[in-house]
């Protein structure tokens, strides 16, 4: 199988997924509507503040197990997914599926605005910040705002002097 889906494979799939859209399971406090009873579950613990799982460590509680599993991998440092193309390691399943898409090309995510693509979902929500003008990161020391926290890191090493980055060419031109 070369990974494209087969015209009877998305007939099949389209049909065994039809019943999700004619049961909806609707939200008592704000209406939304959800396809499966364990999605408006969490919907409910995370709208509610209803947190069941909490981290020893860091007190920092989640309304599902996997994200306190998830959450747990930020202080251990472990990444038990790896990419088998170029080997990098990742701490969750979907930062590896989004990293293969480099790999890939795939674009799955589009602007509704300017039509631009994205392989990341966080990507394109970031960009969109582009046409909304919001500036969402402030900056504590100077309380300049950024639309990424990466533009807002990248601005902090101004204040702080970090220069993380070393060009050995430049280097040795600028010292001769």
């Amino acid at each position: 199988m070369d990974g494209k889906a087969e015209p009877e494979n998305i007939d099949s799939y389209n049909k065994a997924h039809e019943n999700r859209e004619v049961k909806p399971h609707p939200c008592d406090i704000c209406g939304k509507l959800f396809s499966t009873g364990n999605l408006l579950f969490c919907h409910k613990c995370i709208n509610t503040s209803k947190k069941l799982h909490q981290y020893d460590i860091c007190g920092k509680t989640f309304s599902r197990s996997g994200s306190l599993n998830s959450h747990k991998r930020i202080h251990t440092g472990e990444k038990p997914y790896n990419c088998d193309i170029c080997g990098k390691n990742f701490s969750r399943t979907d930062n590896l599926s989004t990293h293969k898409r480099i790999h890939s090309g795939e674009k799955p995510y589009s602007c509704d605005i300017c039509g631009k693509m994205y392989s990341g979902s966080c990507d394109l929500l970031t960009h969109k910040l582009i046409h909304t003008g919001e500036r969402p990161y402030q900056c504590t020391i100077c309380e300049e705002t950024f639309s990424s926290k990466r533009h807002l890191s990248c601005h902090i090493r101004i204040h702080t002097g970090e220069r993380p980055y070393h060009c050995d060419i430049w280097k040795n031109i600028l010292s001769k």
